[in-house]
């Protein structure tokens, strides 16, 4: 017998929790200090930081900040008591579900008090043992996670590939024709490491040959992507074909919950069995109201959404311009691609945080593949042109000492915080 504890420590944190020791603090949990934006503090240095989805500015809005203020003064954050089938209703839930159903095109929609958790209990609410479900091979964890719920069969389809969709939408139709069930096809609206966008028009269009549902994460698309912000299936002017969709605050709305939207008879199912929603606190007042707040100024100032994309396209654009590779992204989301293994990748790290006060995310191994290195970048409407000139600057100085060996050829930094201990 095998004490659980023993094989815990001995595993050493995991793949990623192994690093431990040197990355707490500085590779690995970091802390970011000072008002939300583009220029923040990292261990006592101001950073120039692309590392947060604050993709429309409106985290230190000054009215945001007054909403969210006014709505923890007058209700606190404690209201409302319990779930929201007990005790935990209120009149500006349902005026938020109301205003986001509509924003998005949509005839109902229910508040989620978490993403993650919202898109887990959704995937396990709407399937039986018997459907079949097919996913993009690059679908986010929380999908993943929710797929790991489901009892029946599932199919992976190549990322994007259309060909590779429909050779599995025709196994998951032969087998859900037996077995006297349906078909589910999930992917994201735009895919938050590389990008890309979900071919939404091209997977409605296959329901002509194939009978399936669709379930469509649009996490990093509300705010970002088609007219107003409305998303990625009104930027492809496939709303009508998508059959459930999946939006977080989290992202453009800087702040916490999500919501999901469709038909209303639907909407009233997953209200009534959501065990994630059901069996959960209310999502507090305060963080309603801001809601409100939030959507209001995306509708009336599509301003922002321009600006986001004005600095989207100048980073993407001198990036390319100068021999970067940022792959086939179609979204503010911009990933620059270097090769490399750990060494490199930490070293590098380094180097733009201590010598070019510049900050943003690192992906390496396991998350990707070995040898290749992703510096992700997340371009708002709060950063200045100037922000991009210099980041430019900085990517080319790093990217001459990475190509010359100068990272390899270094010891790994330790960086962990100052009395951290794995023990």
């Amino acid at each position: 017998m095998v004490d659980i504890f023993e094989r815990l420590e001995k595993n050493a944190g995991g793949p990623i929790g192994m690093y431990m020791g040197y990355a707490h603090g500085y590779f690995a949990f970091p802390k970011l200090e000072g008002e939300i934006g583009p220029h923040m503090t990292f261990r006592g240095q101001k950073m120039l930081n692309w590392s947060l989805n604050n993709y429309l500015g409106l985290a230190n809005h000054p009215e945001v900040r007054e909403a969210d203020a006014k709505g923890a003064a007058e209700f606190g954050m404690a209201a409302p008591m319990g779930a929201r089938m007990m005790s935990g209703q209120t009149k500006y839930h349902e005026q938020l579900e109301r205003e986001l159903a509509e924003f998005v095109g949509k005839p109902d929609a229910f508040l989620l008090n978490f993403g993650y958790q919202g898109m887990i209990s959704i995937i396990d609410c709407l399937l039986t043992p018997r459907d079949v479900v097919v996913y993009d091979a690059e679908a986010h964890a929380c999908i993943i996670d929710g797929l790991r719920m489901h009892k029946g069969k599932r199919f992976v389809y190549g990322h994007n590939d259309m060909a590779s969709l429909r050779l599995q939408l025709k196994h998951a139709t032969e087998l859900a024709e037996q077995q006297n069930g349906g078909v589910l096809v999930i992917t994201e609206g735009v895919f938050g490491m590389k990008g890309d966008l979900g071919k939404l028009d091209e997977i409605v269009a296959m329901k002509k040959d194939f009978n399936f549902r669709l379930l469509v994460d649009d996490a990093h698309g509300f705010g970002t992507m088609g007219p107003h912000g409305r998303g990625t299936a009104a930027h492809f002017g496939v709303v009508d074909g998508v059959d459930v969709l999946f939006n977080t605050f989290a992202k453009s709305m800087a702040g916490i919950g999500a919501f999901v939207c469709g038909p209303r008879w639907l909407i009233n199912l997953l209200r009534y069995n959501m065990r994630s929603q059901l069996y959960a606190k209310s999502l507090p007042m305060p963080m309603v109201i801001g809601a409100l707040k939030r959507l209001d100024l995306i509708r009336k100032h599509p301003e922002y959404q321009e600006k986001l994309w004005e600095i989207t396209r100048a980073l993407q654009g001198g990036l390319k311009e100068n021999g970067f590779e940022i792959g086939v992204t179609q979204s503010p989301v911009t990933p620059v691609y270097m090769k490399g293994g750990i060494p490199e990748a930490t070293n590098l790290i380094v180097d733009l945080r201590e010598k070019h006060n510049l900050f943003c995310s690192v992906v390496v191994y396991p998350v990707i593949p070995k040898g290749e290195i992703i510096l992700r970048l997340i371009p708002t409407a709060a950063h200045t042109l100037d922000d991009v000139k210099f980041t430019i600057e900085a990517f080319k100085a790093i990217r001459n000492k990475l190509e010359s060996g100068f990272y390899r050829d270094k010891p790994m930094p330790m960086k962990a915080d100052e009395g951290f201990s794995v023990r």
